[in-house]
């Protein structure tokens, strides 16, 4: 199935508008970063879980209050069921204590619809901080796993592309989170271990729409010239781009559905999966195929690619 039957876009040409585009994202989200920081969740910064049940609906904005009255600092927002929420709060205190402290302060408070404590989930600080370094050392093997694969199927410059295109995907959401973490109630934009994990699904998405790409230049550019790679390049993204889009786009419809009906518990990791695909096919286009050309147009050498798949 193919969306376009054919289409002839200069990618190539327009490339440093591109590289432009990226560096501003990428800046935007830096700064944002240094200035804001991130608002990691639970599981990076220790605290606890509390799952509270009530007897009928209850309004999030006003048990919100209701937890901030009783002076337990966090977040607050609708858990699977219009009866549930989840209170997610940094409190480091006894277990029972914060317990008690919630229980007393909706039964003060709300006394026409009361609450019950279903669960608690704490994690102490140390315990948050390996979590964060585990996280961190798992996405850098996979950065290093995909830099040694690609290495291997294609050559380093390939390779080397591949995984700045990732690090631009990766950087491009994570400084949307720094952006936009806090500002929504409906989707505070925690940084935690699912986060962690859709970060290491666009890594895989990426490189993945990226070889699709390189895979086409390969079976092109064998016995080519140097003077023929930018038609060689050009025609190639040209080729894969009815693929591509047809991909994102499916993955995009599903990743939306889960954004608007799985609720606010996994609304973080499908808003970083629908970020994540819109930036990965930007940059497989727009990223790691001009990087390459421009490598090689700077080195002056011809391409050299190991054998097909």
């Amino acid at each position: 199935m193919r969306l376009f039957q054919k289409t002839n876009f200069n990618f190539i040409k327009h490339r440093k508008i591109a590289y432009v585009v990226s560096m501003v994202l990428l800046l935007t989200g830096m700064v944002s970063l240094l200035v804001r920081g991130l608002n990691y969740g639970i599981d990076f910064k220790g605290g606890s879980e509390v799952v509270i049940r009530f007897a009928r609906p209850a309004d999030v904005g006003a048990v919100r209050n209701v937890i901030g009255q009783a002076g337990v600092r966090g977040s607050v927002k609708q858990y699977g069921m219009e009866r549930a929420v989840l209170l997610s709060t940094d409190y480091h205190g006894e277990t029972a204590d914060l317990k008690g402290l919630i229980t007393r302060s909706l039964a003060d408070r709300m006394p026409g619809n009361p609450g019950e404590i279903v669960s608690i989930q704490a994690v102490g600080p140390s315990i948050a901080t390996d979590m964060k370094w585990a996280a961190m050392k798992a996405l850098g093997a996979a950065l290093v796993g995909i830099l040694l694969y690609v290495g291997f199927r294609f050559e380093i410059k390939f390779a080397t592309a591949g995984v700045l295109a990732i690090f631009h995907d990766v950087l491009t959401v994570l400084g949307l989170f720094s952006l936009l973490g806090g500002i929504f109630d409906f989707m505070p934009l925690e940084v935690d271990q699912s986060i962690i994990a859709a970060f290491l699904t666009i890594a895989g998405y990426s490189i993945t729409d990226t070889v699709v790409v390189y895979d086409r230049i390969r079976e092109r550019i064998r016995g080519q010239k140097p003077s023929e790679y930018e038609r060689i390049f050009n025609e190639s993204m040209n080729q894969t781009l009815s693929r591509t889009i047809i991909t994102s786009g499916t993955l995009m419809i599903s990743v939306l559905v889960l954004f608007i009906f799985a609720g606010p518990a996994i609304r973080g990791f499908a808003f970083a999966m629908f970020a994540g695909i819109v930036v990965g096919t930007y940059s497989s286009i727009f990223v790691a195929a001009p990087i390459v050309f421009d490598w090689q147009k700077r080195s002056k050498t011809a391409i050299k690619l190991r054998g097909a798949s």
